[in-house]
C-alpha cells in the first residue's frame, strides 16, 4: 500500500486534507491510506483520518510513503523536509482542482496550491512553496525555497521573492521591469494588506501602503 500523510494537523493541515484527498480519490491502481502525522498529536484522528506520530507512520509497512509538509512557520518546514528526506520519503504537491497554470512555469517538490490559486507564464518556483486561497503570481517572477503567499496575495510581474518570505493577506508586490526585478529578501515579512513598491531588505517587515520598515515597539 502506498502510504500518504499530511505533516500538521492544525488548521492549515486540515484545509490541505480535502485537496489531497480528492487527489488521490482520482489515482487508479494500487491502494492508499492517508493521515495526518504530528509530533504532538492531541488526538487519534481528526476529519476522519488518523493522527500518527512521525515514527509511527514510518513504522507501518508501505510500498511507499508520501507527505505534504502543511506547517505554516518556514523554519521548521525546513527541517521536517530534511528530515523526511534523509528517511527516503517523497515529496507530494498538493494542487486544487481549480488552480490554474498556464505557460513554462517550474515548480519544486512539496508545493501546495490552495483553491483559485493562479500562476501565469515563465515563472521559476522553488521547494515548499505554499500558495494559500486566492493568491497569484505573474509573468517572470522568481520566487525562492520556503516562500509563504498568504490567501490572496497579489504578486505581479518580474518580481523576486526570495527563500523564506512571507507575504502576507491582500499583499501587494508592485511589478518590476526586465532585468530590474522588485525583490523581497531572504526571511522578509510583508504585513497583511501592504502594498509594496520598492525592494525589501532580507529579514526585515514592512507594513502600509505604500510599505515601509516596521519600526521596534518602544517599551
Amino acid at each position: 500500500m502506498k502510504r500518504f500523510a499530511i505533516f500538521g494537523a492544525s488548521g492549515f493541515g486540515r484545509e490541505v486534507l480535502p485537496l489531497m484527498r480528492q487527489q488521490l480519490q482520482q489515482t487508479e491502481g494500487q491502494p492508499w491510506d492517508l493521515v495526518f502525522v504530528d509530533d504532538n498529536p492531541h488526538a487519534s484522528q481528526i476529519n476522519g483520518h488518523r493522527v500518527l506520530t512521525y515514527a509511527q507512520w514510518l513504522a507501518e509497512p508501505a510500498a511507499s510513503l508520501h507527505i505534504s509538509v502543511a506547517i505554516g512557520s518556514s523554519t521548521v518546514r525546513e527541517k521536517l523536509v530534511a528530515r523526511c528526506a534523509t528517511d527516503g520519503v517523497a515529496f507530494f504537491e498538493v494542487r486544487a482542482a481549480n488552480v490554474v497554470v498556464m505557460d513554462d512555469v517550474q515548480i519544486g517538490p512539496g508545493a501546495v496550491l490552495s483553491p483559485f490559486v493562479t500562476l501565469t507564464s515563465n515563472i521559476r518556483i522553488g521547494q515548499q512553496f505554499h500558495a494559500n486561497l486566492y493568491s497569484y503570481v505573474a509573468h517572470d517572477c522568481v520566487i525562492g525555497d520556503f516562500v509563504t503567499f498568504a490567501p490572496g496575495v497579489h504578486c505581479n510581474g518580474n518580481v523576486v521573492v526570495e527563500d523564506h518570505a512571507y507575504i502576507g493577506t491582500g499583499a501587494i508586490l508592485r511589478q518590476g521591469k526586465p532585468g530590474e526585478p522588485l525583490v523581497i529578501g531572504r526571511g522578509a515579512v510583508v504585513g497583511m494588506g501592504a502594498v509594496v513598491t520598492k525592494n525589501v531588505a532580507p529579514g526585515t517587515t514592512v507594513v502600509g501602503n505604500p510599505a515601509r520598515v516596521m519600526e521596534p515597539r518602544v517599551k
